[in-house]
Order: C-alpha cells, then sequence, then structure tokens
C-alpha cells in the first residue's frame, strides 16, 4: 500500500524524471549538506544543500545514484519507482562501533517489511524534550437528578491516535494529555447508517453493558453524514501554508510534509485552485493560486521547499486567509492547509495569542485543516488550539501512510465539510439514568452559561464521517424501560455556506443488550475506548486492563478496510510486552 502510495506521487516523464530527498546521518539523523549526489555512467551531478535536501534529474528508471562524503561511506540507491528518497549514510569510522553495528541491524531488519526511503524509520530515535499538550481533565459522572442534559461539540479529528501511535513505536512514555479518547474512537472505520437520500446528518444509538463495570451501561451516539462523490464537489480553493522554518528541516518534518503534499496535490481536478504560502521568519507566496491540473508546477513549488530561519505563525496565518479570501469561491471548498510543528516564536506565539487569531478569521467563510508533522518540539496544544477555535479539522502525520490515508482513501471526508458549528444536546430521562459520563470529548464539552446562546461554535463534519460519542451509565434500579427512552438528542448545525441553524431531534430507545451481543462497531470502538482511559491512567477504568483490550478487540475485528482494526492490536500488544500498559 505504502509502494503504491509513492508510484503515483509524480507522472513520470519520458525525457526527464525528476528525483528529490534528504540525506542525513545514519546515527545522529541529523541532515548533511555538501553530499555529492551522481549517476553512475551519467554526468549528471548535484549537492545537497545546507538541509541535507536535493534534487536531480535522472534519464530513467534504472538509474543508480551515488552518494559521496569526504566524512562517510559511498552509498548507492537504485532509483527504481521512488520518486522521493530518505538516505543515510555512515561515517567512515564507525564500523566497529557497538551502536553503529545495532542501528545496521535495526535499520536492515526494518528494511524487510517497509519502505527504506520514507516511513516510521525517520521516526525511530528521536527524544522529547518540548512538546505541548492542552491540559485535559476527565469528565466526571454527572447525577441526572442535578443536570440532565449534556452538550458538547462534534467533531472527528484523529490527531491524538497517530500521535500515540508515534509514541509506541518509539518505545516512549505517552503524556496523559496527548490521549484525547473521542479522537482515537473516531480514527477508525464504521459502519454505521448514512443519512436518507436529501439529508446532510444522521444520528443513531446503540446501547449495551459495560464490560470494565458490569453493574453499568455503554450509551453510542453516532452522528453519520452524507457520502459525496468525488467527482460531484465543489470547486477547491486551497491555500498550502507551509512551516519551512528551521525546526522543519528534520527527515520527519519538511521531507515528509512534501511528500504528503504530493499525494494531496494528484487528487487535484482541474476545477480546482491552490497557492502555496511558505514561512520562516516572513511569510512569502511560492505559488499564486493554480489550477488543479497544472501538476508539475504545483509540485515543482513543493520541492524546491528547504527549511531554515525563526517561525512567523502569527503573520502567516493572515497571509494565507487573505490569499484565499482574495481567491474565495462562492458555493466553493475555501479552505488553508497548515502544516507545521507548531513551534512559532515570531509575533504573537501563545496559544492564546493563536487563539484570538483564528476567531477572527473564522467568519471569513475560509476553513481550516491543521497538519502536525515531527517531535521534539511540536506543539500539539497550539495545532488543536486553532483547528478547535476556527472551524476546522486536525491531524497529525507520522509517516508516509498517515498522509496516504488523509489525502487518498480520505480525501472528500478531509478536505470537504458537510455540516459546521455541531453540536449535541444529550437530554437524559432521569426515571431511566441516574448519573452518566461522557468518555473524551473534555476539551468540547459546552459551559451552562453558554448554552442559549445561538453563536456557540461546534465542530465540523467531512463527508461520509461518523461521529461516536460514547457514555458510560448508571441506570436507575428497578425502573421500568417499556415504551420510556433513555434520552432525546437535539442536534445543531450549519451547512458551510448559510449561516441558518438547522436541528435534528432523535429519541434513543432505552432497552441494552448484553455487550456480547452488540455489534462489532459497538464492540470495538468501547474496546478502543478503554485503551484511552488505561492510557490516561482513569479512575473510571473499572476493572478494565490491556487484557481485556485485547480480548475485546480480537472479537470485534469485522471488516478492516486499510488494516487499522488489525493494527490497535499489535500496538496493544507492544505497549503491554514493554510493561507501558497493565
Amino acid at each position: 500500500m505504502l509502494l503504491g502510495s509513492l508510484i503515483i506521487l509524480v507522472p513520470v516523464n519520458a525525457q526527464k524524471i525528476w528525483i528529490t530527498g534528504a540525506v542525513e546521518d545514519s546515527i545522529s539523523h541529523n541532515p548533511l549538506s555538501g553530499v555529492i549526489v551522481e549517476v553512475i555512467n551519467d554526468t549528471i551531478k548535484v549537492t545537497t544543500n545546507q538541509y541535507g535536501l536535493f534534487r536531480i534529474a535522472v534519464p530513467s528508471r534504472d538509474a543508480v545514484l551515488l552518494f559521496r562524503h569526504n566524512k562517510y561511506r559511498p552509498k548507492q540507491v537504485a532509483v527504481g519507482t521512488y520518486n522521493r528518497i530518505l538516505v543515510d549514510m555512515d561515517t567512515q569510522d564507525g564500523t566497529d562501533d557497538p551502536i553503529s553495528k545495532a542501528k545496521a541491524i535495526a535499520r536492515e531488519r526494518f528494511s524487510h517489511s517497509s519502505n527504506p526511503y520514507y516511513g516510521n524509520s525517520s521516526m525511530g530515535i528521536r527524544a522529547f524534550f518540548d512538546e505541548t499538550y492542552g491540559t485535559l481533565y476527565e469528565n466526571k459522572f454527572i447525577e441526572t437528578a442535578v443536570k440532565a442534559t449534556s452538550i458538547f461539540a462534534v467533531d472527528v479529528d484523529r490527531a491524538a491516535y497517530s500521535n500515540i501511535r508515534r509514541f509506541i513505536h518509539l518505545k516512549e512514555r505517552i503524556p496523559v494529555d496527548a490521549v484525547r479518547i473521542e479522537e482515537m474512537v473516531n480514527y477508525f472505520h464504521y459502519h454505521y447508517p448514512l443519512p436518507p437520500p436529501g439529508k446532510k446528518l444522521a444520528i443513531s444509538s446503540s446501547y449495551a453493558g459495560c464490560p470494565w463495570q458490569p453493574a453499568h451501561e455503554l450509551l453510542q451516539i453516532v452522528v453519520r453524514s452524507e457520502a459525496v462523490n468525488i467527482d460531484s464537489l465543489p470547486p477547491s480553493n486551497l491555500v498550502f501554508l507551509i512551516d519551512v522554518s528551521g525546526s522543519m528541516g528534520t527527515p520527519n518534518k519538511l521531507p515528509l510534509l512534501q511528500a504528503a503534499f504530493r499525494i494531496l496535490v494528484n487528487n487535484l481536478r482541474k476545477n480546482d485552485h491552490v497557492a502555496i504560502v511558505a514561512y520562516a521568519g516572513t511569510p512569502g507566496v511560492v505559488l499564486p493560486s493554480t489550477p488543479g491540473n497544472q501538476k508539475d508546477k504545483i509540485l515543482n513549488a513543493i520541492d524546491y521547499l528547504s527549511a531554515g530561519g525563526a517561525t512567523a505563525g502569527e503573520a502567516a496565518i493572515k497571509l494565507a486567509y487573505q490569499i484565499a479570501e482574495e481567491n474565495f469561491i462562492k458555493e466553493g471548498n475555501n479552505r488553508v492547509i497548515m502544516a507545521t510543528d507548531g513551534d512559532f516564536n515570531v509575533g504573537q506565539t501563545s496559544d492564546q495569542d493563536m487563539e484570538q487569531l483564528i476567531l477572527g478569521k473564522k467568519e471569513t467563510g475560509v476553513l481550516l485543516t491543521c497538519l502536525g508533522f515531527g517531535m521534539k518540539d511540536y506543539k500539539d496544544s497550539k495545532l488543536e488550539t486553532l483547528s478547535r477555535k476556527g472551524n476546522g479539522n486536525f491531524a497529525y502525520i507520522d509517516n508516509l501512510e498517515e498522509a496516504s490515508k488523509i489525502f487518498a482513501r480520505e480525501f472528500g471526508s478531509t478536505l470537504f465539510t458537510v455540516a459546521k458549528d455541531v453540536r449535541a444536546d444529550v437530554a437524559f430521562n432521569p426515571a431511566r439514568v441516574k448519573s452518566y459520563r461522557l468518555i473524551g470529548y473534555e476539551n468540547k464539552v459546552i459551559k451552562d452559561e453558554a448554552t442559549n446562546s445561538d453563536k456557540i461554535s461546534g465542530g465540523i463534519i467531512g463527508a461520509g464521517h461518523c461521529a461516536v460519542a460514547i457514555y458510560e451509565i448508571i441506570p436507575v434500579a428497578g425502573a421500568t424501560v417499556a415504551g420510556s427512552p433513555l434520552a432525546e438528542v437535539a442536534l445543531q448545525y450549519r451547512e458551510p455556506a448559510d449561516t441558518v441553524l438547522h436541528t435534528i431531534n432523535y429519541e434513543v430507545p432505552g432497552v441494552p443488550v448484553s455487550f456480547s451481543d452488540a455489534t462489532s462497531d459497538f464492540r470495538f470502538s468501547s474496546a478502543v475506548a478503554l485503551l484511552g482511559m488505561l492510557l490516561r491512567k482513569s479512575a473510571y477504568k473499572g476493572n478494565g486492563s490491556g487484557k481485556m483490550v485485547l480480548e475485546l478487540a480480537k472479537k470485534s475485528i469485522s471488516d478492516d478496510p486499510g488494516g487499522y482494526r488489525k493494527e490497535l492490536l499489535k500496538l496493544v500488544k507492544e505497549l503491554k510486552k514493554s510493561g507501558r500498559l497493565e
């Protein structure tokens, strides 16, 4: 699958094939400048720049590149099907070093299971020093007699799961505040019913026993959006806002970012338009708004980006929105796609500053997609704030496979919004529910004093998205269930280009089934929620354990497009083996 993604990145030119990439030290993974890159049996030759990046034309796919540096061992790499290459080089005097040997063995093992030029291999040895995450305070049980209605913003952000996966693969401790359970649950594909024809959204629910607290029950409320054929999607006015500051100079940042955007460009149509703003100390327009069928022009602009300088995030956001507004398409998809590690250090830089800035931009009608990259100085809190406050969505790209998922397999749902300002009001029946607890969504709960305002923002839902919210319920003992609803849901939303507030009402049936009789989607999402609670060391995990997560997930793999559910099993096993999961 990964190889297939790489093959389609660049249209093959029969006369000249451009190969781009980066060269790094095999031990430190620092970029190597001054490396001579030449085509064997040809006169073509280039040198890597100060960030280890190069771009070279080769005569055919049979070409072999030779990498030379006076302090490193020469290395040959066959071009083959690859258009982007990440090359690591061994020092001349490091062959007898035990650490060098261990690294070489690890790389050799990895090379047999994945593309050695892009993927998790470039993510594996970084330490974590200055990452920031927004503080989360776990939702508590609420007595229905005291407060019967739970209100939260509905969205389908998924950044937390891929970021957690990165920590697991690197065998690092997972910061508690990096674990946003709703983003873990909503990372996966589910099979809940689509809206009827002509409707934007649909609500469904499931109610069953709770495996980690047998005296409790679980309620899942699902919001599903309409699926839209890509050919019928409205034209897009996109602005790529790309961070090229010095902190982006590592292989798992700018080179991976460039590869990700190449996948997106491959999916653009002739009626789409793309502009590119790159920013370091000051932002600049790298590419004016360009039709999507001029792919070579767009790809060349992406390939020539290099990292260096400070990070002027505030000025860059303002310029990107300005360009998006200048090229605004009425009834179209107008969106800024921001790709960065979030490490702003010029102008206004705090999370609070970014919140105020983006709140002023959301009324323009331009939507926002935030893409996080890298580690060590990754600012998750800043990107999460920007997406949440700016009518946006948020993803973390830890490898090229994740980029393919976001920009190829989920192209429509990532970039095309069906509903914005989506919020759910769930009113529980006090005759049936003694108390309830929303699992996750901590930073999306809407406070009581704000509930009467029609200006309260909710989340955004893309085409074909499925948003799952899970409540843990303590039922009223001996309550009569016949004909008595468990709860009533009022779902409010606006269409992307409209200010009219729409409402969908739904009555939640109140007859629970045993957990084993619930659907595979219900059981799998419950297993993911339990995993999140264990990683957060939740006070509400009951008798849940890593073993229980494995058992629940194994029995609910079911239809698994992309193999993401099977991947979760591997991650849980890795956590248990390393002692990071009880």
